[in-house]
This record gives structure tokens, C-alpha cells and sequence, in this order.
């Protein structure tokens, strides 16, 4: 008798989700720097595209810990202001942390839900931008929607994702490796997912359906550099929740082998230079 396909039940992903950066958080935040060095021009490139100057009123939506939230801070100035908000409140706890510490007095962070944008006055912010966040929301219309309503006449969105599959190595790879250990079937249609944007024309067709205008995006190439694959594996084991979620299902004896095989499969990335782990992102703005 064929056994039926799990359906995906948004509610109960998200609470995984949720459960999965407050455990990550302290090691999101650990990996700053590797973060940083990664994601710095990717981040510029997604500020420019929200024109995000001096002055202006930044919604930073799944912030994580908030390494770009600063950079945003930084370059609005004392007389902007930016709100970082996430699912996860340990993980702010850490984007606050940071902002105190950087002396910035113009950055709030506010537990809140990325599909519940509503919360929050209606057309209160020039820009609003969001890293590696809108791939993993269940309902990236309703997600986009409330951007939309949280941005003045005229104001920009500005959004970070991975590309394809093909593309992102470093990420995909592992992801093959467990999706096949753990026996799971391919993500469904729609279903939220690291590469669920990443597809050419995907990004654009979603803006257009939210109501964005003015829709561009741009390609930048990201390589992941480290010392080794075996240093890859420790950031992807500590900060990846997506990966942790995937092998919830295996027992401690094979998900130890599993990471193994992982890391065995990322070795081709290493060089006598190190590990450079291929990746792509893609980063697209629009208008309100």
C-alpha cells in the first residue's frame, strides 16, 4: 500500500523555524565575522538598491543578529533609524547587543513575526530590506504585502536570496547528502526553502504579484571562504538550522555519519589557498 506524501503544514514549520534560531542564535551571532566577510558586498549592493541613505527610516525583516542592521545604521546616520525584527528573540537579543556596543542609539529591535508586518504603522519606512530571510517565510506574498504596506509612497524593497541549487554548492550539497540519508522527498511547489526565490524571472514574478513597480535585480557571486571543508562543516553545523531540521528524523549515530559524508563531499571545494564553498545571490528591489 503506498503511503501518502506528508503534506507541508506552514504552522508547524514555522514554530520548528523558531525553535531552531533560538537555539542557533549564540553561534549566528559567533560566526559575525565569517558572516561579514561573506555577505559584506552582497549587503552594500542590497542597501544601494533600497536607497538607503542618511536619514532614512530602515525595516530590517528577519534580522537574525544583525550584522547588516548595523551596517544599514550606520549609514542612515543619527538623524534615521532602523527596526530589526525576527521570529526569534534570543537571536535580537544579540542584534541589540550589537548596536549598543557599535554606540548606535538609532537601531530598535521588535520580536515580530515577518508575515505579521501589520503590527507596525502603515507607510512609516523609506526602505525596507530583508538578507536571506524572505526564502524561509511559509507565505512569501503575505510576507511581501506587509513590506509593502510598511513603506511610504515611493519607498524601496530590497531583498537577499540564494540563487539555484546548482549555483549555491556549499548549501546544496549538504542538503542532497541529508535529503537522501534521511530518505525525505523533494520540496514542494511553493514550499519555503533556501533556492525557493532563486530560479530566473522567480524573484521579479513575486514583487510584481505583491505590487512592487520599478523591479530590478541583480546577480553577485559570493563565495563562501574558510580554512577547510572541515571548518565549513562546524558553521553549517552550528548556524544552519534548515540542516538540523532535515535531520531530525535520523538517530545521533547516523547523523554523525552524516556530517562526515558532508564533509567529505566539500573537500573538492578546498585548494593549497582553502575552502572556497561556491555561491550566488541574488539581490532584487522594487518599488512601492
Amino acid at each position: 500500500m503506498a503511503t501518502e506524501t506528508p503534506k507541508f503544514d506552514p504552522v508547524k514549520y514555522k514554530e520548528t523555524t523558531k525553535q531552531q534560531w533560538q537555539v542557533a542564535a549564540e553561534a549566528w551571532h559567533r560566526w559575525g565575522p565569517t558572516l561579514a566577510a561573506w555577505l559584506g558586498p552582497a549587503t552594500e549592493t542590497m542597501l544601494d538598491m533600497a536607497g538607503v541613505g542618511p536619514g532614512s527610516r530602515v525595516l530590517d525583516v528577519a534580522a537574525g543578529a544583525g550584522e547588516q542592521t548595523i551596517v544599514a545604521a550606520r549609514r542612515v546616520g543619527p538623524s534615521g533609524y532602523v527596526l530589526a525584527t525576527d521570529i526569534s528573540a534570543n537571536i535580537l537579543d544579540f542584534a541589540a547587543k550589537e548596536a549598543r556596543a557599535a554606540g548606535l542609539s538609532n537601531v530598535e529591535t521588535r520580536v515580530l513575526d515577518g508575515e505579521k508586518l501589520d503590527e507596525l504603522e502603515a507607510e512609516s519606512f523609506d526602505a525596507v530590506i530583508s538578507r536571506v530571510g524572505l526564502i524561509y517565510f511559509p507565505d512569501q506574498q503575505k510576507a511581501l504585502a506587509g513590506m509593502r504596506r510598511a513603506l511610504r509612497p515611493g519607498g524601496r524593497i530590497a531583498a537577499v536570496v540564494y540563487s539555484t541549487a546548482e549555483k549555491n554548492r556549499f548549501f546544496s550539497l549538504p542538503i542532497s547528502i541529508i535529503r537522501q540519508r534521511a530518505q525525505l522527498p523533494p520540496p514542494l511547489p511553493g514550499q519555503p526553502g533556501p533556492f525557493s526565490l532563486g530560479a530566473p524571472g522567480v524573484l521579479e514574478a513575486a514583487y510584481q504579484r505583491a505590487g512592487f513597480r520599478d523591479i530590478e535585480t541583480r546577480i553577485v557571486p559570493a563565495p563562501l571562504r574558510l580554512t577547510s571543508a572541515a571548518e565549513c562543516v562546524r558553521f553549517e553545523r552550528e548556524s544552519f538550522g534548515a540542516l538540523h531540521q532535515m535531520m531530525s528524523g535520523l538517530g545521533e549515530a547516523e547523523r554523525e555519519e552524516t556530517w562526515r559524508e558532508i564533509e567529505q563531499g566539500l573537500i573538492q571545494f578546498e585548494s593549497a589557498e582553502g575552502f572556497e564553498g561556491p555561491c550566488e545571490l541574488v539581490i532584487g528591489a522594487g518599488a512601492k
